[in-house]
């Protein structure tokens, strides 16, 4: 009988233990607590048409699978996808586990929070996991998991390769259709790629550099063990190694997500209802803590603050980082040993200080200001980034000139999809077939790029004249990323857009646009037309005031259901009734113009307005009657300094408003596309006024150093009703004279296109010049290239010569000079065929990294070199002019 029980008890300990193995969360407790957090928002949401997925015949593992990502996941994506879809590609994510050889040893917890979800960022949810599976399966099944990560990442550059555009995240799969996307759309798509076959990966962020403007994203891959870091799209021969391994030395924050209740050993920065928000600085740059305390006027703690630590980029002291006080008003945060503004509030009081991490230990924030009743008053602060401190693992040259040859083929493939691309000549073609205007509808095709087929199609459905005109105009008004990636149904919704006014500029822009905002892009015009009462839709029209009650009253704000993702959709708000603010926003401007009402959010400030007879009404929710802000005027005097006639917003200088909580709200002006003569400036915004609602602003300029630092100038003022305020624009100027910081030797030689070999003196003759060595296709190199073409009329007017010198000749046959579009005439290109005037710089300047390119030094014929720069700098054709107008 003992003997018979003992073999029952250990029969139902094997299979308990063989159950286990099939749990997604082997940890009791953790089970648990996921399973409260699903209830607790189920209970939350109170839409069972949410869960419905839950109603099918589940297996034990897809149920827990799709328990966590339902628990955790933004609520745009249960509103705008099918439970299906979760359940294919919860599916997937186990075929793939179970076949590839090391999906046996990725821990359950790196699997849950870095494989499993489908979604990375803010990106558009597509099927990439199941084709990008099929796809790399067999390509990486025999190789070692470190190489697989490499392996991947060989196949994401044969797809896609680096350019800038807007911030909307397009998706991994319109990534691929387009063959380029900025960073955070290159890491987005290679950590789908790698998640795809098992890969435990997540894209990092620095949201903001220290020592340049600009932010970037790049990739983590977890392999044994251990994370490392390599950029997307960009294979190195070996892993922790990329272009950015110098700019991360200067770093002061990189960050990454995790949905879910995360349990690593990394520093939490904040943990919200759907995700994780995790400090990975320690991982590239030397690091400090600060201790931040918070205190009233009569220096009490104040419990639940808010602190926020901002870097000096684009202009503004951005925000890199959010935290509340303790119930004794304390915080804290690890970040690079660089200085930081510490900015802190509670309702409407604030205070602020500059910190230097790893000088500073600790400091006292006084809530000692208040909105509404500030006085006028500047006050400046000198910005001193972290130092270069890189860590570069080694490569042999047997193994950089293996990568390059892969790299050329990987160039190859991509360029032969993107040869299939239309051509101008295609496109008018097309237009001049189909009856339409040649010239928009080349610049649309053309652009469009891969998702030409969808706008073809569309264009070829349209036959009236009207309906011709009017969608070519459709397409004339939304983002250019948007021609990539938008699909058929939305562009043939607005078409069928139920309702015409009068104006027909206020209907094309106004109503029929399908762009609100940064949203994705989706078809709502018909369904509202159908599943809005007819009543309600005549009542609408005829009272407008009323859609501002029907959404007060029946769309719930819950601030934290959608975070981590893109906007929830139109239609998705109107299924759930429940919305972040933004998301409530762009919900009512597309009820509105589904309605015929002209709505916009206002691209500066945010607000959300009604159009009507060149009057703007501002929308206020949960308001009885909306009342107009009143507004003011400001201008600025401006006393140029020697090289800078024409202050740029976002470049030299930004306005933001004090909100009511205390915090600053940064005013979006036109930045323009590219060239310094293109956006918002001084001239055009604040040399005669603009108008402003009525309250406290913050102007904030900065003069960016050679060294990084940046010299900052704040002003704060009042803007009051019907009254006009003026105040200076101060660009603080670097007193130092330029200086003689090395020497190079001006006959130095290179190697011509045509393979003559000449010196860099007889090709600038007698003075000064610059000297650069570029790196092809390297992020760093294209926004130097694109910063000197935007000021090739100054660098014309100098006259001297830029000797533009290539480390070899491959990557000279590489660089294409028509993507960047006006480079000046007195460019002369060259090859550094044995490195010899790289090293010269390198070792001349005590440049601590060799690899880190472009370099580009201001140099004269007496061998004296008075400016250098390496690596990722932005504004550095305004760099290299401030020196130039200074000798």
């Amino acid at each position: 009988m003992k003997t018979k029980w003992s073999f029952s008890l250990l029969f139902a300990l094997v299979l308990g233990l063989s159950s286990c193995t099939d749990r997604l969360i082997g940890d009791a407790e953790e089970r648990e607590t996921v399973r409260q957090d699903f209830a607790a928002r189920k209970t939350a949401l109170n839409n069972e048409a949410l869960f419905q997925v839950f109603e099918q015949d589940l297996s034990s593992r897809e149920r827990e699978a799709l328990t966590f990502l339902y628990a955790y996941m933004p609520l745009g994506d249960m509103a705008d996808h099918d439970g299906n879809y979760f359940v294919e590609n919860v599916n997937i994510a186990f075929k793939a586990k179970k076949e590839m050889p090391w999906g046996k040893d990725i821990p359950e917890r790196e699997f849950r929070h870095f494989v499993l979800p489908v979604r990375v960022n803010n990106e558009d949810l597509d099927d990439s996991r199941k084709l990008f599976y099929e796809e790399l399966k067999d390509r990486v099944k025999g190789l070692s998991l470190y190489d697989a990560v490499l392996e991947v990442n060989h196949w994401c550059h044969e797809k896609v390769v680096y350019t800038p555009s807007d911030s909307r995240t397009s998706s991994p799969l319109a990534s691929v259709r387009t063959a380029y996307g900025r960073c955070g759309e290159e890491s987005t798509f290679t950590v789908a790629a790698l998640r795809a076959v098992c890969i435990p990966a997540r894209q990092v962020y620095t949201p903001r550099w220290a020592h340049t403007d600009d932010n970037h994203a790049w990739v983590e891959a977890w392999v044994n063990g251990k994370w490392y870091f390599f950029g997307a799209c960009e294979p190195e021969p070996v892993l922790d190694l990329g272009w950015f391994n110098t700019p991360a030395s200067r770093g002061m924050l990189m960050h990454t997500k995790a949905f879910g209740r995360y349990k690593g050993p990394e520093e939490v920065m904040k943990m919200t209802p759907t995700y994780t928000e995790i400090n990975v600085i320690d991982n590239y740059a030397p690091t400090a803590k600060a201790e931040v305390s918070v205190v009233d006027t009569k220096g009490r703690p104040v419990a639940d603050a808010t602190v926020e630590f901002k870097l000096y980029n684009y202009a503004e002291f951005y925000s890199v980082a959010k935290k509340q006080t303790d119930k004794d008003g304390k915080t804290f945060l690890t970040a690079g040993k660089g200085d930081m503004l510490v900015w802190a509030s509670k309702n409407g009081a604030f205070g602020y200080s500059k910190f230097s991490f790893g000088k500073d230990r600790r400091i006292t924030v006084a809530l000692d200001r208040q909105v509404g009743k500030i006085e006028p008053a500047t006050v400046e602060f000198d910005m001193i980034p972290p130092p270069e401190k890189p860590n570069v693992p080694e490569v042999t040259e047997a193994q950089r000139a293996e990568n390059n040859v892969r790299l050329n083929k990987e160039d190859s493939i991509r360029n032969a999809y993107v040869a299939t691309f239309l051509t101008e000549a295609d496109a008018r073609e097309f237009a001049r077939k189909n009856g339409l205007d040649e010239d928009a509808v080349s610049r649309i095709l053309v652009a469009s790029r891969g998702n030409h087929g969808v706008l073809c199609n569309f264009m070829s459905r349209l036959h009236a004249a009207d309906s011709k005109r009017g969608g070519v105009n459709l397409l004339q008004q939304i983002s250019s990323k948007d021609l990539r990636d938008v699909k058929l149904d939305v562009l043939i919704d607005h078409m069928m857009s139920h309702y015409r006014i009068k104006n027909a500029d206020y209907y094309r822009r106004y109503v029929r646009n399908p762009r609100i905002s940064n949203e994705l892009l989706t078809p709502y015009q018909l369904y509202f037309d159908k599943h809005v009462p007819a009543d309600d839709q005549k009542a609408f029209q005829e009272d407008p005031m009323k859609l501002v009650e029907w959404v007060t009253e029946h769309i719930r704000i819950d601030s934290g259901c959608n975070l981590g993702g893109a906007p929830i959709s139109p239609v998705g708000v109107w299924k759930t009734r429940v919305a972040d603010e933004h998301s409530r926003d762009i919900f009512f401007v597309a009820l509105s113009r589904a309605m015929g009402i002209p709505a916009r959010i206002d691209q500066v400030t945010g607000k959300v307005q009604w159009i009507e007879d060149d009057a703007v009404l501002d929308i206020t929710f949960g308001q009885q009657a909306q009342v107009q802000q009143p507004k003011g005027w400001l201008s600025a005097d401006y006393r140029p300094v020697s090289y800078l006639k024409n202050p740029k917003y976002y470049n030299h200088f930004t306005i933001s408003k004090l909100t009511d909580k205390g915090t600053l709200r940064l005013l979006s002006y036109d930045e323009g596309d590219s060239g310094m003569e293109e956006g918002t400036g001084y001239d055009s915004l604040l040399r005669k006024g603009t108008p402003l609602d009525v309250g406290d602003y913050v102007l904030v300029t900065g003069t960016r150093l050679a060294n990084g630092g940046v010299l900052t100038h704040l002003t704060f003022f009042t803007v009051r009703p019907s009254e006009k305020t003026t105040v200076d624009l101060v660009m603080r100027d670097a007193q130092d004279e330029v200086k003689v910081i090395g020497n190079f030797d001006s006959e130095s030689l290179y190697r011509t296109p045509d393979q003559s070999t000449k010196s860099v003196l007889s090709t600038t003759g007698r003075g000064y010049f610059i000297v650069g060595i570029l790196g092809v296709g390297q992020e760093p190199t294209n926004h130097a290239m694109k910063d000197i073409a935007a000021l090739s009329a100054e660098f014309e007017k100098w006259g001297r010569k830029l000797v533009l010198l290539f480390p070899n000749e491959e990557q000279y046959r590489r660089f294409d000079a028509s993507d960047f579009e006006g480079l000046p005439a007195t460019i002369a290109y060259g090859i550094d065929a044995d490195g010899a005037i790289r090293k010269q710089i390198v070792d001349g300047m005590k440049l601590s990294d060799a690899n880190s390119l472009p370099i580009f030094i201001i140099a004269d014929t007496f061998n004296r070199v008075v400016f250098v720069s390496q690596g990722y700098t932005i504004g550095l054709g305004e760099q290299l002019m401030n020196i130039i107008h200074q000798l």
